[in-house]
């Protein structure tokens, strides 16, 4: 979790400057602009002063909502138990609910299950509440791993989430948009031959990519991984009946490929002539770069081998 010291202070403390009501206006609208601008660390920046100007409860939900999208889940809670202690009518809804979920993302199930059910004593259809309450009747109930299964659980949000929201340039962006990669998903599903055969994607927004991917202990391809493995496996079987094992195994160097051949199959993560044997003629063509005539010595140099590229059927 990053530290958040400042932002607990003001939360957790209450105001810290003298409250201004047009300041902390001004504030807020920045916040807004930047949550529509994708730029949520300026937003979370924006509320927070907001807050420490006086700025009303709608402005503390916005806050508590990113600040847990964010990771900052003891400063969210903060934020939502603000809220609701300082109402002395019906009580905000969508604030406990939020805090219930906070509640059950820390494992607190009892903390979670009692701000539900004080949800539904006020509002007994309300949609979200009513959802989640089942989840948290279910856990109690059930015998497997809650962590693991939790940690899927956000996994899979996390794979869901759209591009847009990540910090990446003007011109990656757009790539991302044309080649229909709208989530985070998506983008596991491609290789980084695939990226940078696209027109106008260039090594630079790979970098980027790569580089934001890597903050999160992911990489390209990787959402390829578990069905490739296996069609691999079953390619490499039938290879075995044209070429014995020491064959396919040899690294590619041993085929003295031009540099431009050997770039691309670099860029594939080609490292074998077995490997090689097993693209295909368009996984090839898709590299940056890489003409007909690599094309043409590389299916001479396997003929050698009594091996070709993978016809698709």
């Amino acid at each position: 979790m990053t530290n958040s010291g400042e932002g607990l202070d003001t939360v957790i403390g209450g105001s810290v400057k003298a409250a201004d009501p047009e300041a902390a206006s001004g504030c807020a609208a920045r916040g807004a602009a930047c949550e529509e601008s994708g730029d949520r660390l300026g937003a979370i920046s924006a509320y927070r002063e907001a807050v420490e100007l006086g700025a009303g409860q709608d402005v503390l939900f916005r806050l508590g909502w990113l600040l847990d999208q964010h990771g900052e889940e003891d400063e969210s809670v903060a934020c939502y138990e603000r809220i609701i202690n300082s109402s002395s009518a019906l009580p905000p809804l969508n604030a406990m609910v939020n805090l219930a979920i906070v509640y059950e993302d820390r494992g607190d199930i009892d903390a979670a299950e009692r701000c539900l059910r004080k949800v539904l004593e006020t509002a007994p259809n309300n949609p979200r509440a009513r959802l989640f309450m089942k989840d948290i009747v279910a856990s109690k109930n059930m015998y497997y791993d809650e962590e693991q299964d939790r940690n899927l659980a956000k996994r899979s949000a996390l794979l869901d989430t759209p591009v847009t929201d990540f910090e990446l340039s003007v011109r990656a962006r757009n790539c991302l948009k044309k080649m229909k990669i709208r989530t985070l998903g998506d983008l596991l599903k491609i290789t980084e031959a695939e990226l940078l055969s696209y027109k106008n994607f260039g090594e630079t927004s790979l970098v980027e990519i790569k580089t934001m991917l890597s903050q999160k202990g992911l990489r390209l391809g990787q959402g390829l991984e578990g069905r490739y493995s296996q069609v691999r496996k079953e390619i490499y079987d039938e290879l075995r009946g044209k070429a014995p094992d020491h064959i396919l195994n040899k690294p590619v160097s041993a085929l003295e490929l031009s540099v431009r051949a050997r770039k691309a199959l670099q860029q594939l993560g080609v490292q074998t002539i077995g490997d090689l044997a097993s693209r295909t003629e368009a996984e090839l063509m898709g590299v940056k770069n890489f003409g007909q005539t690599s094309l043409v010595e590389i299916r001479e140099k396997l003929s050698q081998f009594n091996l070709d590229l993978r016809l698709l059927e």
